[in-house]
């Protein structure tokens, strides 16, 4: 009789330590799936980080969300993709590179230019002098809503993958170096100063939703016709 007593108080004992452990376990997946690093809660951050209104209208609002996540928090497309430093890229009251007052115009808070928000227009100057400027491209939806000119996502795709340049700007010099082409050994075919050998190696889906928050900002025209790098809205 006791013996079996014994053997009853170690089965209890032991399905105790089962349901602890168990419980340990399923509170620390799910204390895991709410600390901060569940595409969730990257979802709900691109929402609120995001600079200028968005059109969701029959976009996946989770893709638009974590697009705006990668593209505003991670990324900093806008930093290069806009007309410039300074007022370009901030309002002159969101400007955190400023003083605050009463020596400088900064507010205490950042507040992203919506007029050349990711419009392009950075120029980084000439690889020598008399080539080719490399300018930043305008990636805002054009009057297709597509994004980055009216480029399809397999487009988008393949230009993020192997750098291909289709709107040809500046093609490899084959004579004497002029402002329409960049020197060798620069391969012209391809989009220069621009990081694609990094941004190639995140996942297709990371890639569709950055093309699905493109798809939802505003249009922003860029440089007047017949400028290659105007955007046409309407």
């Amino acid at each position: 009789m006791r013996r079996l007593h014994i053997l009853r108080a170690a089965g209890a004992t032991a399905a105790l330590a089962v349901i602890l452990i168990t419980g340990l376990f399923t509170s620390s997946r799910r204390a895991h799936a709410d600390d901060g690093d569940s595409e969730e809660s990257k979802v709900r951050q691109g929402f609120a980080i995001a600079p200028v209104p968005l059109n969701l209208a029959g976009k996946d609002q989770a893709l638009v969300g974590l697009g705006s996540y990668i593209v505003n928090a991670q990324s900093d497309c806008d930093a290069c993709h806009n007309a410039g430093p300074g007022p370009n890229e901030y309002l002159p009251n969101g400007n955190p590179y400023l003083l605050p007052p009463p020596s400088g115009p900064f507010g205490g808070r950042k507040i992203v230019n919506p007029a050349t928000y990711l419009g392009g227009g950075r120029d980084f100057g000439p690889f020598v002098p008399g080539s080719a400027h490399i300018i930043t491209r305008n990636l805002t939806p054009d009057k297709t809503g597509r994004p980055e000119g009216g480029h399809t996502f397999a487009e988008f795709l393949q230009i993020i993958r192997t750098g291909a340049d289709m709107d040809h700007l500046h093609p490899t010099c084959t004579g004497p170096v002029n402002p329409g082409c960049v020197p060798p050994p620069f391969n012209g075919a391809l989009l220069q100063i621009m990081p694609w050998p990094t941004y190639q190696d995140m996942t297709e889906h990371d890639l569709r939703a950055i093309y699905e928050y493109l798809s939802a900002i505003p249009c922003v025209a860029g440089p007047p016709a017949p400028d290659p790098r105007h955007n046409d809205c309407q």
